[in-house]
């Protein structure tokens, strides 16, 4: 895979949102970030060190980090990301099941509340949505 065909896939997951970050970073989420939404994948647009990360399991993490080509994820090692240095150190249908189980682990604990949210028909929750982008856009021009 590469960084648009990944991209691709990413957004035909369940209530994935995307956002710029950090200059030159996607980063992918289950969820919109205005309503609690939580990061599953972030996504370089220029390449350095690594291409992707993801949020693994305890034992993917583990299994992952042994292969060549895939490293602990800068800043969040920690709670079990991994990161790819390059396309090619995985197989695009794993790393399509790995992206897929990132999303569905994350999805399971997001706040009951943004569940709650996710769960309303699409035009209510855009509205939803909407609102609180234009609530917290006031909050931070208030500061």
């Amino acid at each position: 895979m590469d960084t648009e065909q990944t991209r691709t896939f990413l957004l035909k997951l369940p209530e994935v949102e995307e956002t710029l970050q950090w200059g030159e970073s996607l980063v992918f989420w289950v969820g919109d970030k205005a309503i609690g939404g939580k990061m599953f994948a972030v996504m370089s647009l220029d390449p350095g060190k690594t291409v992707l990360s993801f949020a693994a399991s305890p034992e993917g993490f583990a299994e992952l980090t042994e292969c060549e080509g895939i490293i602990p994820a800068p800043y969040l090692a920690r709670i079990h990301w991994v990161a790819l240095e390059r396309w090619s150190a995985l197989r695009n249908l794993e790393l399509q099941q790995r992206l897929r189980a990132a999303r569905d682990r994350v999805a399971e604990k997001l706040p009951a509340r943004t569940k709650a949210v996710l769960a309303m028909p699409a035009t209510e929750r855009h509205k939803l949505i909407a609102a609180r982008r234009r609530e917290l856009a006031t909050r931070k021009k208030k500061r």
